[in-house]
């Protein structure tokens, strides 16, 4: 059985991150090790939630595994929340990385043209150097422009992505992939980019014109989960839009849904099947 590790705060109450990193992946048949950066009582959107930094507990945790001579199939980072865990992350990746362990980076830290609470340009730049190292990378737009310092902008064309992917493999990654791209009205999907061989891929599904939190760990998580399943990625990036999707429609159906997530357990079946 592959072994993964995950490196991203733990929401008790959330549905996102590691909460939603942990079942995903064991699900699809894959051993998930974690790493917690932060222990949540719920996620932001909530009000009085408290937070405990665990920044500096981060190291001793790898270097226990060090010690016990531990490997990883992948290294999978969502959430991290200040300069000084990305550069221990980088230690990390520096630690474990081997020939055969796949580094994929979801640069959590922006949405809809703005940075989330906390974050700087500053901070963006150091998350680029970050996204250098990985395997795949998975920016949403605001991401990508943070990182690249290019305008956000809503309006663009297939050659404005196509420039964006690959001047974010320009960063250092191999795999770059934008989420929530749209070209056409009513659908909303990914496209990727392949620098060693030059070659882009896009995937849509209809627009759900309703907003969760969360869905973008549940598609990272998914779309981890297929490539460790030996899929390559433009059929992992068909499961893991899909499974979204699917998450998505599900909450919508249950008239007794939570407000702060989606449904992602509920769908599991569903994530299953597709493996097969």
């Amino acid at each position: 059985m592959k072994r993964i590790v995950t490196i991203q705060d733990i929401s008790c109450v959330g549905k996102c991150s590691l909460t939603v990193a942990l079942p995903i992946i064991s699900t699809m048949g894959v051993e998930a090790a974690v790493i917690p950066t932060a222990v949540l009582s719920t996620h932001t959107a909530f009000s009085g939630f408290t937070f405990r930094d665990l920044t500096d507990d981060i190291m001793p945790v790898a270097d226990h595994w060090k010690k016990e001579n531990m490997d990883f199939s992948a290294i999978y980072t969502g959430y991290l929340g200040s300069e000084k865990q990305l550069g221990i992350t980088s230690e990390i990746f520096d630690t474990f990385k081997s020939k055969q362990t796949l580094i994929l980076v979801d640069p959590v830290m922006a949405d809809n043209g703005v940075l989330y609470k906390g974050f700087t340009q500053e901070f963006a730049d150091k998350m680029a150097a970050l996204c250098g190292k990985a395997d795949i990378i998975v920016p949403n737009l605001t991401e990508a422009s943070f990182m690249l310092h290019t305008p956000y902008i809503e309006s663009y064309d297939e050659a404005y992505i196509r420039d964006m992917l690959k001047k974010l493999c320009g960063l250092g990654a191999k795999v770059s992939v934008l989420t929530g791209v749209s070209f056409e009205e009513g659908k909303i999907g990914v496209m990727s980019y392949d620098s060693p061989t030059g070659r882009y891929f896009s995937y849509f599904r209809e627009r759900i014109p309703v907003s969760f939190h969360g869905t973008g760990d549940v598609f990272a998580s998914a779309l981890l989960g297929a490539l460790m399943n030996n899929k390559g990625l433009d059929e992992s990036l068909k499961i893991s839009v899909d499974y979204t999707v699917e998450c998505i429609a599900l909450t919508l159906a249950d008239s007794d849904r939570r407000w702060y997530g989606v449904n992602f357990e509920s769908a599991i079946p569903y994530l299953i099947d597709r493996l097969k």
